[in-house]
């Protein structure tokens, strides 16, 4: 019997991931990427280019799984991480995860709060190690420069012996 996901007309998640997104920067500061597989497109919102990236890919995903209910979705994040900001999430049980969010987090007046995977890709959040990495890439990027002066070359010292040749020619 051939594979079922061998019959779907949808790409896989994968053949997203290789493709090279187009953004958009909206009004509102955020960012969107659009990834096209033809005739297939999927977008993804978020506070930044990387993240609007996966945000996208993250929808290719969900969208996949709508051809393949036996297709399981791939979660972006860790079970438990610590951000750059130094918040710490924590994924919620199974059970819960309906009523409250896919996530807990402790929020800026200390009370817990939840919030779920499509919120957390919007507001960016990456694991430290990730942020770290993504910061690095920033840091390393040659801004373009001006073009340097030619230095002005320093005279020779002369020998003596080009000195004496020097002064015979003359």
């Amino acid at each position: 019997m051939p594979d079922q996901n061998a019959r779907s007309a949808y790409p896989h998640p994968g053949d997203f991931a290789v493709m090279r997104p187009e953004y958009h920067q909206q009004d509102d500061g955020f960012w969107q990427a659009t990834i096209n597989v033809s005739p297939f497109r999927v977008k993804g919102e978020s506070a930044s280019k990387p993240g609007a990236r996966r945000a996208a890919l993250y929808e290719a995903e969900k969208t996949y799984r709508n051809y393949h209910p036996s297709h399981s979705v791939n979660n972006p994040f860790p079970e438990e991480f610590t951000d750059g900001e130094g918040m710490e999430w924590k994924r919620t049980s199974p059970q819960r995860r309906g009523e409250l969010g896919d996530y807990i987090f402790e929020d800026a007046y200390g009370e817990e709060d939840y919030v779920d995977i499509e919120t957390m890709l919007l507001w960016d959040v990456r694991p430290a190690a990730a942020a770290e990495v993504a910061s690095d890439e920033a840091d390393t990027e040659e801004p373009e420069s001006e073009p340097k002066e030619a230095e002005p070359e320093e005279p020779e010292e002369k020998t003596p012996e080009a000195t004496s040749l020097e002064e015979e020619t003359a």
